[in-house]
């Protein structure tokens, strides 16, 4: 860069902003145009190195004070700004990093960040009945559990971890490269800022043995295929002895029922009714998810019209309320007759009033 920016222009802001105005804007241009998210990108890296020096500047009392005055070259008397103070600047960067991505400078009284067990997921298939109701299900989780001869440490009995001599027990490598700092994870302890000099026999040093454990599930009233259900601590074992488990995620998938299909809460079936029993009414027992109720066909029943039953279709999930079940009628017609049962139809025919046929003639004749 030939010629520099001001560098309230550099952050954003005017030249009365505070400085918790300046370490928001300063933190949002580190996050967006830092190295590690932009590798090899040379236009990022510039306005890195500006952003960082405009606040290095700006957030130094003498320096801003001789910044308004004189400009850039009120600063000159100081000697280079990008050799002074930086370390202040990483400082911030890193507390800005570990606000935002959960790392940061691990000598800055944070200590090492204890590594969580790792959750699981495990798919299983219910009959509908199953998910309408509620039920309890036993199922077998491979998992990584916590090794019971050595209590997690890793350790023979009788031994202890010791400090990585690699990075002092940080976990991490600083690197610097020029302008920039760079943190890697430690290769020799591969983070945990200690390790085993005698492993246990049993998990080899890593504190965990693969397992398979039963697991009670209880699955509630009024779950649908996509349902997960949450069972805290049943994941896997965290890396370390002071770590917390994952958890176990049950995902799921319902049957479908042979008479019964299911929109939301309600539940819709389809019942078969002769021509008869449309034309003339009936009395029919319909099954529900519970037992058998009565319903009450009309005389003049027509193809496609629905009945329902409140209360008798699935509990609400949240409130427990069940919702209704849908009867939809279809009108069967006959494919096999019997002589009687033809001459029978015949002679309605002809004694049919609305007989599509006979309308159709009146309305010729109007015509």
């Amino acid at each position: 860069m030939s010629e520099k920016r001001d560098y309230y222009e550099v952050l954003g802001l005017g030249r009365n902003a505070s400085k918790a105005e300046m370490k928001s804007a300063y933190r949002k241009l580190a996050i967006q145009f830092h190295p590690d998210k932009n590798p090899d990108n040379k236009e990022a890296e510039d306005k890195f190195k500006e952003a960082s020096e405009a606040y290095e500047v700006l957030t130094n009392d003498n320096k801003r004070q001789l910044y308004d005055q004189f400009g850039h070259q009120g600063l000159e008397g100081m000697g280079n700004s990008r050799s002074r103070g930086f370390d202040d600047i990483f400082s911030n960067v890193g507390d800005i990093f570990e606000e935002f991505f959960g790392f940061g400078n691990s000598g800055g009284g944070r200590g090492r960040r204890v590594r969580r067990g790792s959750d699981l997921r495990y798919d299983m298939a219910i009959d509908f009945m199953e998910a309408a109701f509620g039920t309890e299900k036993t199922i077998e989780i491979p998992r990584l559990d916590q090794c019971t001869e050595c209590n997690g440490s890793g350790c023979q009995e009788g031994t202890s971890p010791e400090t990585c001599q690699h990075c002092h027990g940080s976990g991490q490598f600083v690197q610097s490269q020029g302008f920039f700092k760079v943190k890697t994870t430690c290769p020799y302890c591969k983070g945990q800022g200690k390790v085993i000099p005698s492993p246990c026999n049993n998990c080899r040093g890593t504190g965990r043995v693969e397992i398979t454990k039963k697991v009670q599930v209880k699955i509630p009233a009024g779950v649908d295929t996509g349902s997960k259900l949450r069972l805290t601590g049943e994941g896997e074992s965290a890396p370390s002895s002071d770590g917390q488990p994952g958890d176990l995620y049950v995902v799921l998938k319902v049957k479908s029922h042979k008479f019964f299909k299911r929109d939301n809460t309600d539940i819709i079936c389809i019942v078969d009714i002769s021509f008869a029993q449309a034309a003339l009414g009936d009395e029919i027992l319909i099954a529900t998810l519970t037992d058998e109720k009565k319903l009450k066909i009309p005389k003049g029943t027509q193809y496609g019209d629905t009945f329902r039953f409140k209360g008798e279709g699935i509990a609400s999930l949240r409130s427990g309320r069940r919702g209704d079940q849908i009867i939809n009628v279809v009108v069967k017609t006959p494919k096999r007759l019997s002589q009687k049962q033809e001459k029978l139809l015949k002679e309605f025919d002809k004694l049919d009033a609305n007989k599509i046929s006979n309308k159709l003639k009146n309305l010729f004749k109007n015509i």
